[in-house]
């Protein structure tokens, strides 16, 4: 089954598009889905986490120092 999408682009990126179509041999409508599907996978793996856990400094940086239960 095939939907179809009408979407406004700027020049600049249509420009882009049809450049990485020709040097590619990829029409332009794969190029864009094939992002769209990337962009999908990528939902919930944001940038930022990949430093997760490598904070280096000192263990506890609470600046209220006593209310802590041990």
């Amino acid at each position: 089954m095939s939907n179809t999408l009408t979407i406004r682009l700027p020049k600049d990126i249509l420009a882009w598009l049809r450049d990485i179509s020709e040097r590619t041999g990829v029409p332009v409508g794969r190029i864009v889905r094939d992002q769209l599907e990337s962009a999908k996978s990528e939902t919930g793996k944001q940038r930022f986490m990949q430093h997760a856990g490598t904070f280096s400094g000192p263990r506890n940086l609470s600046s209220r120092k006593g209310y802590s239960r041990r």
